[in-house]
């Protein structure tokens, strides 16, 4: 008799498991936004006649709108459901690329690129994704919500080596104006998997479990668990950022060449999705607190080991395993805002906390360049990098013990 109401209200049916490949192949179409503009930047300074660090603009601008995009588009997923905002993404992906390719100047070009693609396009296609899916998954919603994060990194490791072929063959303005049509062409149909409203909150997996509806989750207020929540998705991903920006530099200064840290960062990328994969998994039996515990430790020891070893070999396998743990740690926090919040608010909350994990990159990579400047090595940046992610441990590790500490078993995935 469960399994089929389960089926009627679509959770766990194989329609959910349709949606959510629509849902990672729209995010990994999206995530293009987050990466066009990387590959692009020689190419736009070089047109411009612009300074290396005005050329940076358009990236840091796109970057930031992404950020504020996500919590819009979250709030109007909440409101109106996800098909309208990723209707708005695509057409934002679409007029952005044919009008930042048709720029005739940088400060042009950086104001179609942030507001279009960034503020409307790319940032509709992760957080809103990954608050749909989470309604229509319960005793696999970790692993979905995990397939479906892939998407950002499934764009990062497809999209560059394509976008870099174009350019060199077509130019950049004429590359621009393939991915509009291309964007269209291919995300329009995927909406059509997206046509079905969620399925009504299910009663919970464990006899006696603590609603996900209630007044105060942990036993906190919600805002205060907000806050908490923002405050460890900035600490983990200011550490984050240390070698995902910065090892092809560090490689570069250790004399291995910026080609041998771009291959580390592919390494990072590639075992990343291995383990947003493997965290799914792993929160479907222990929770996505825990999970978010256990990735940030084994991120902080990670950290630790680039303070050890700096040969050649240990820093691919350094590089690695990095990947390999901090993938899985911004699902995470999906995971513990669906557990932990009213279904209705999923997409605003879970739009603000992954805001500020982009807000926590940005500002870790900032400020390990200037440490850098400062200290003359990426010593001292490592440690700042490991005292961030202290604290980002010390706020999951208080919440689990929380969690833990209530009567009632762990939240249920309601």
């Amino acid at each position: 008799m469960a399994a089929k109401e389960d089926d009627a209200a679509g959770v766990e049916s194989r329609y959910a498991w349709f949606r959510l490949a629509a849902a990672l192949a729209l995010s990994t179409m999206g995530g293009i936004g987050m990466w066009s503009i990387v590959v692009v930047l020689p190419a736009v300074q070089e047109e411009f006649g612009a300074a290396r660090g005005d050329a940076t603009l358009p990236y840091t601008a796109t970057m930031v709108a992404i950020a504020v995009g996500g919590v819009l588009m979250g709030r109007l997923a909440d409101r109106c459901g996800t098909l309208l905002p990723v209707c708005w993404g695509i057409a934002g992906l679409a007029a952005g690329y044919l009008g930042a390719g048709l720029a005739g100047s940088l400060w042009q070009f950086t104001i179609v690129q942030a507001l279009a693609i960034g503020l409307i396009g790319t940032s509709a296609t992760f957080g809103p994704l990954i608050a749909d899916v989470s309604h229509w998954f319960q005793r696999n919603r970790g692993l979905a919500i995990a397939i479906c994060a892939c998407g950002n990194y499934l764009a990062g490791a497809i999209w560059p080596p394509v976008l870099q072929y174009l350019i060199d063959t077509i130019g950049w303005r004429e590359t621009y104006f393939s991915l509009s049509m291309i964007c269209v062409a291919t995300m329009l149909p995927l909406t059509l998997a997206l046509r079905r409203p969620p399925p009504r909150a299910q009663p919970p997996v464990q006899a006696g479990a603590r609603e996900a509806e209630s007044e105060r989750p942990l036993g906190l207020s919600p805002n205060v668990l907000q806050a908490l929540l923002v405050l460890a998705g900035v600490a983990c991903c200011v550490a984050m950022a240390m070698p995902q920006v910065h090892v092809v530099a560090y490689c570069a200064d250790l004399g291995y060449g910026a080609a041998r840290g771009a291959q580390m960062l592919s390494l990072m990328f590639g075992f990343g999705i291995v383990s947003r994969l493997a965290a799914g998994f792993i929160a479907d039996r222990i929770g996505g607190l825990a999970t978010l515990v256990l990735g940030s430790v084994l991120q902080m020891l990670a950290l630790g080991l680039y303070l050890t070893f700096d040969d050649l070999a240990s820093l691919y396998v350094i590089s690695a395993l990095f990947g390999l743990v901090q993938g899985g740690i911004v699902p995470s926090y999906a995971i513990v805002v669906r557990e932990n919040f009213p279904a209705h608010e999923t997409g605003q909350r879970l739009g603000l906390v992954l805001t500020t994990t982009l807000a926590g990159m940005a500002l870790g990579g900032w400020l390990t360049g200037v440490i850098f400047d400062w200290s003359g090595s990426y010593r001292l940046a490592f440690v700042h990098g490991i005292a961030w992610n202290l604290l980002n441990a010390g706020i999951a590790m208080w919440l689990l013990h929380r969690s833990m500490g209530m009567a009632s078993p762990r939240p249920a995935l309601a």
